[in-house]
């Protein structure tokens, strides 16, 4: 006859005990009965404990007050021993895996799931159609190592440190130092670029600052190994073997970074001649002679007319230049080009000099992506032929976004629209509806907050951002953001982007350029595209003082003190990368098979 106490735990177990009471009546006494006291009650505790860290945050006191209670009763302690036993090891092998996919400066808008015009991404849209798309995702600093830094740390550049292309502190509290206290196995596997060695991972393997496209270096644990092949395909390769070698008694964190499609969009051979048949439209921007703008959109050395060089068009040196001299001609801007349609030769100069330099651009930069998308399906198809699929939450994202031609320019920085738009998709069965959007606006520096959040672990109070789960489930709190703080600090930097911060609201974007002390204002509703700068319009004084008032609130709350308005880090992130005579012999290699590559076209268009 089992006690009161025992009689009251019976009535108030939950629902899930009651399946696991008669036969693990049976075996409780018989297999546990004889262990001590102590040892029973050590193992109650801490398989209670294991089940509690692996449930939502707001189910723990319960299950703590539970797990206290019934150590005190005496005659079923053998009985709860093996039950929460059994719970904790079901519990663990539901927590989910997390798949975080990154590219580097994929714009949105060169996705099909985001309507691109442009291109085509069937398996980047499998994300969007199995779960949800999120429309307004932006970055706070948009140039890549910053960006990195907030994603996995959840604070604003003034806050972890980098606000530049400076070496990230490892030591400082990061997601993934959090997951693999939590039991989660975490990899971090390609482009990390932070300039400081990875830590909270269990296993990294990345590449050396910006890496290679051909043939790329690899640094681990171990050191430095010289790989053959394409980076996205070598990335994918290690990203599964990490998955495949993981413990299995664990569920993984995966942060798989992918180089492309970074300047200088050099396509795997797959690729190379996608697209050579047709002609890429052009953006409704490309001309645009930034009128009503301020200084700052005229000074930036980014556009596609004039600041992309020889290197970045694919366009081979004279056989007779060597060493620097061949260097110095690839770097150099060509401002006219001669070139041969159909066995005529044609010199372009001016706007039609501008379209065949769009065109070069754009392709190689789809191109990349189309190596992105076809390694993302591979990741895809891997989880579901190991069974995977179901409990892992797979995410792809960019750094931050990018311009193709919009505005112009190539590049980013700036927080117009293009630079500042992340792609962010997420596929969570049972949770993320399939085929879903989400128009509240979402930061890099809730990526962390989400990660922990996904995994059922706490939310640490210095991280700035939110948990995005909530909005993945289809549900916007009350409270969530109506604009947000935005802060750039790389000037002149690599394309003389001036120093700027912001405010963007669901329907207008102020912004101020501190050291010129200019301002800029659009209303995103009328002008999407950022044409008409209204800051100096009489009839908006009214919403200007709104917008300052809201910009200077925002400051304050992300405790923006100014820290780097001055004075920057030294920058140092680039890593040990190749010497000068290996990568002018690789130059010089890729120029002979680009040559050979022309050569074939020429005879089979012959034949």
């Amino acid at each position: 006859m089992p006690c009161v106490e025992c009689r009251v735990l019976q009535i108030s177990a939950t629902p899930i005990l009651w399946p696991l009471s008669s036969f693990i009546s049976l075996i409780s006494y018989t297999q546990f009965s004889h262990l001590a006291p102590a040892l029973l009650d050590a193992m109650i505790f801490h398989t209670g404990m294991i089940f509690c860290f692996s449930v939502r945050r707001r189910a723990r006191l319960h299950i703590i007050r539970f797990v206290n209670m019934i150590r005190h009763f005496e005659c079923i302690r053998g009985l709860i021993a093996v039950i929460l036993f059994a719970l904790s090891l079901s519990a663990a092998e539901s927590r989910p895996n997390i798949l975080y996919i990154m590219s580097d400066d994929h714009a949105a808008h060169a996705i099909s799931a985001y309507g691109s015009v442009i291109n085509q991404t069937p398996n980047l849209d499998r994300i969007a159609k199995d779960g949800i798309r999120f429309d307004k995702c932006f970055c706070t600093n948009s140039i890549c190592t910053p960006s990195r830094a907030s994603i996995i740390t959840g604070k604003y550049s003034h806050l972890n440190g980098v606000p530049i292309f400076n070496a990230f502190d490892g030591s400082q509290p990061t997601v993934q130092k959090h997951l693999q206290a939590a039991g989660y196995y975490t990899g971090m596997i390609g482009k990390w670029h932070l300039g400081s060695e990875p830590t909270g991972f269990d296993k990294w393997c990345v590449l050396p600052g910006q890496g290679d496209y051909h043939n790329p270096a690899f640094l681990d644990q171990t050191g430095r190994q010289l790989t053959k092949g394409y980076a996205t395909d070598i990335i994918t390769e290690k990203a599964i073997d990490f998955i495949t070698n993981r413990p299995k008694d664990k569920p993984f964190f995966l942060m798989c970074h992918h180089k492309a499609p970074h300047r200088n969009w050099q396509p795997d051979a797959k690729h190379a001649h996608m697209y050579d048949d047709i002609d890429i439209p052009e953006p409704v921007t490309l001309r645009d002679t930034y009128g009503t703008r301020t200084d700052a959109a005229h000074e930036a050395a980014m556009t596609i007319a004039r600041d992309l060089n020889r290197r970045d068009l694919k366009l081979v040196p004279p056989e007779e230049l060597k060493g620097p001299e061949r260097m110095k001609w690839l770097n150099g801007i060509p401002m006219e080009l001669e070139i041969e349609v159909g066995g005529v030769k044609k010199k372009l100069v001016g706007d039609e000099l501008l379209k065949w330099k769009y065109q070069k651009y754009i392709k190689d930069y789809l191109r990349c992506v189309a190596s992105i998308d076809d390694n993302v399906g591979r990741l895809l198809d891997y989880l579901d032929k190991e069974g995977l699929s179901k409990n892992t939450v797979v995410i792809y994202t960019s750094d931050q976004g990018f311009f193709l031609g919009d505005h112009g320019w190539f590049d980013k920085r700036f927080i117009y629209e293009e630079s500042i738009k992340m792609p962010f998709m997420v596929r969570w069965p049972g949770v993320a509806k399939p085929g879903s959007t989400q128009n509240a606006m979402a930061l890099n520096v809730d990526f962390a907050p989400t990660f922990l959040d996904i995994a059922g672990q706490p939310v640490p109070a210095d991280m700035q951002g939110r948990s995005l789960v909530p909005l993945i489930r289809g549900e916007r709190p009350g409270d969530w953001r109506s604009s947000w703080y935005y802060r750039y600090y790389h000037d002149p930097g690599d394309h003389n982007t001036r120093q700027h911060l912001g405010v963007r609201t669901d329907t207008h974007k102020l912004i101020y350029y501190w050291q010129k002390d200019q301002w800029e204002c659009f209303d995103l509703a009328k002008d999407p595209h950022e044409l008409n700068n209204i800051y100096n319009d009489p009839t908006q004084t009214a919403l200007i003082a709104q917008l300052k008032d809201e910009l200077y609130r925002l400051k304050r709350e992300v405790k923006d003190d100014d820290q780097f308005a001055k004075d920057q880090p030294r920058t140092g992130v680039e890593g040990p990368l190749a010497t000068p005579a290996q990568r002018l012999a690789e130059i010089e290699k890729q120029d002979e098979e680009r040559k050979k590559a022309v050569e074939k076209k020429k005879v089979e268009t012959k034949k």
